[in-house]
């Protein structure tokens, strides 16, 4: 393993901070001033007072790359998503917490039989433009999702709506899609069978109302500033491509008197030094993420802005089942999964916690168990024998290795990862890897077209705490089954737990679809992600929960604690 050891030396060495802990190479020559912030109390309805607030409330805030679009029901990943938050709102939205409360509307009624869900939207509900939020809007907008000419990527999770499957398929119009307007102020839908998970599934964008003059004028260009229109607490205010999208308050919004942060500006930092720079500077008040090498230094030294939690998703690279070398060879992908050290993957690279897995649904969802998996249960040493025997099979060795490409999104963590895989793939089975890194968009493009992947990066955040939420990526039908899985057995499996009414029989069906999915080797996984996050100390509202939502309306800056030795204040957000 000399050879994977040395890659994994070089990969520290490389990062801004080296394994063992150190100041940050490029980094400015003094931290930034992480003033501790004044005590806080809140009032009866969880506000701050007036007198603990800082003069200035800004918001600056990385995030990642670039969105596609801003439009809720085309847009995807979790940059995008952190955007859509803050200007739509939908039927129901998450507290800092997590926890699923109302949104748009007010409350809701569930018939006996579960089938029947009715809403009641928050009369004070308006659009930016100040007009009354219907329910007329909620309808017009899901019948868009639904229609295969929206291509929606994430059109399926309406699929528990009545006739939403059939609609999908093309078999049925839109407008016998399981909704309707009662009136105004009521949204009535009407499932297919029971979900359990149906309210949580409504905080996700895919849900949301989009204003329907607005994309009947312009279209796809209905995003723009000047003409997006949004029921959230902000509103499009700018958006210079490849440098920053500004929002500021929707002054309609129904609870406008609780938004504190006057302006928030969302940066794509694709590199995360650069964006760890800007943090120590006082740039930001919060980061997208944190260069993974320097957990040590930043436990040492910014102890009180660092946070690291978990969260409910994973990281895996997929295989393009489509095209060679990996369709109809299961031995190859076998093996290639079996030589991945994933202990050492998360020990030595990204070193922030992450839970090695082999499995693709998180831990700790309630009464869900995961499939048991053969290659948990041996040592590194035996994966390692088995891949190589797995490999022969396949067709390859030493003397005629496999030549394969791995891709990944633009990313200083995501590289890293994919070096260290390729070392890994080298050193036990002597697969030649060429890595090719690739701008989030066209990323996305080329995974979702499949002529050109082979093994490419991949990863989910669950968009509702079910499981079904990543097994359902890999239904055939599904417009982000990047993989092209193809197998009617887990088509099936799927669609009768959509229809299953007994949660037991459910799960089962689930974990049996989990278990169809990973002997089939679709996916590589590697771990559980954990959100880490670097958070200005007096930058209140911000809570970690397992989702990692963090609408900017909870949020705001209180004063620093007045200096012992002048009583100064320090203004610095």
């Amino acid at each position: 393993m000399k050879t994977l050891f040395k890659v994994i030396a070089w990969l520290c060495v490389a990062s801004v901070v080296a394994c063992g802990g150190g100041e940050p190479q490029d980094a400015s020559p003094e931290p930034m001033a992480l003033s501790e912030p004044v005590e806080v109390t809140l009032n009866d309805q969880g506000q701050p007072s007036a007198e603990v607030l800082a003069d200035q409330q800004v918001l600056h805030r990385g995030n990642g790359e670039e969105p596609q679009t801003l439009d809720p029901h085309l847009g995807e990943g979790v940059p995008t998503t952190n955007i859509v938050i803050d200007l739509f709102e939908g039927l129901t939205t998450t507290a800092p917490d997590g926890q699923i409360v109302p949104g748009a509307a007010a409350r809701w009624n569930i018939s006996r039989d579960g089938l029947t869900y009715t809403f009641y939207l928050d009369p004070n509900g308006r659009w930016s433009n100040g007009e009354q939020v219907k329910a007329s809007d909620f309808v017009w907008s899901w019948r868009r999702v639904v229609a295969p000419e929206t291509a929606a990527t994430y059109a399926r999770m309406l699929a528990p709506v009545a006739n939403a499957e059939a609609i999908l398929a093309g078999e049925m119009p839109p407008s016998e899609l399981g909704v309707a307007a009662l009136n105004d102020l009521t949204f009535q839908v009407t499932l297919a069978s029971p979900t359990p998970y149906f309210l949580g599934l409504l905080s996700h964008p895919t849900t949301f109302a989009v204003y329907p003059p607005a994309v009947q004028a312009h279209g796809s260009g209905h995003v723009r500033p000047g003409r997006l229109v949004s029921n959230g607490a902000y509103q499009l205010h700018d958006w210079q491509v490849r440098s920053k999208i500004e929002l500021i308050p929707n002054p309609h919004y129904r609870l406008a008197e609780q938004t504190h942060i006057e302006r928030v500006v969302f940066y794509p930092f694709e590199d995360e030094n650069t964006e760890f720079t800007r943090f120590r500077a006082g740039d930001l008040g919060w980061t997208y993420q944190v260069p993974s090498a320097q957990f040590s230094w930043l436990s040492e030294n910014m102890d009180s802005a660092l946070v690291v939690s978990p969260w409910f998703g994973t990281y895996f690279f997929s295989f393009n089942l489509t095209r060679p070398p990996f369709a109809d060879n299961l031995a190859l992908r076998q093996a290639l999964s079996l030589a991945v050290d994933r202990q050492l993957l998360t020990e030595r690279v990204t070193r922030f916690g992450e839970m090695p897995t082999f499995g693709l649904v998180p831990p700790g969802l309630p009464d869900y168990e995961s499939p048991d998996i053969d290659a948990e249960n041996m040592t590194q040493a035996q994966r390692e024998a088995l891949a190589r025997s797995l490999y022969r099979q396949a067709g390859y060795s030493e003397s005629q290795p496999l030549t394969v490409e791995l891709r990944y999104n633009t990313s200083e963590n995501h590289r890293k990862i994919a070096v260290a895989v390729a070392a890994m793939w080298k050193e036990v089975l002597g697969v030649k890897t060429r890595l090719i890194n690739e701008e989030f968009r066209v990323f996305l493009q080329n995974r979702a077209q499949k002529r050109v992947t082979e093994v490419f990066r991949s990863g989910w955040i669950g968009d509702y705490q079910d499981a079904y939420t990543f097994l359902e990526l890999f239904h055939s039908d599904h417009g982000r089954n990047d993989a092209g899985y193809d197998n009617p057995i887990f088509d099936d499996l799927l669609e009768r737990a959509a229809n299953e009414r007994i949660d037991a029989r459910r799960r089962n069906l689930m974990a049996e679809a989990e278990r169809l999915l990973l002997a089939d080797q679709v996916v590589l996984p590697v771990f559980v992600y954990v959100s880490k996050r670097l958070v200005h100390p007096r930058l209140k509202g911000w809570q970690s929960n397992v989702m990692d939502r963090h609408p900017t309306r909870f949020m705001y800056w209180v004063k620093a604690k007045p200096r012992e030795d002048s009583g100064a204040e320090v203004e610095s957000n």
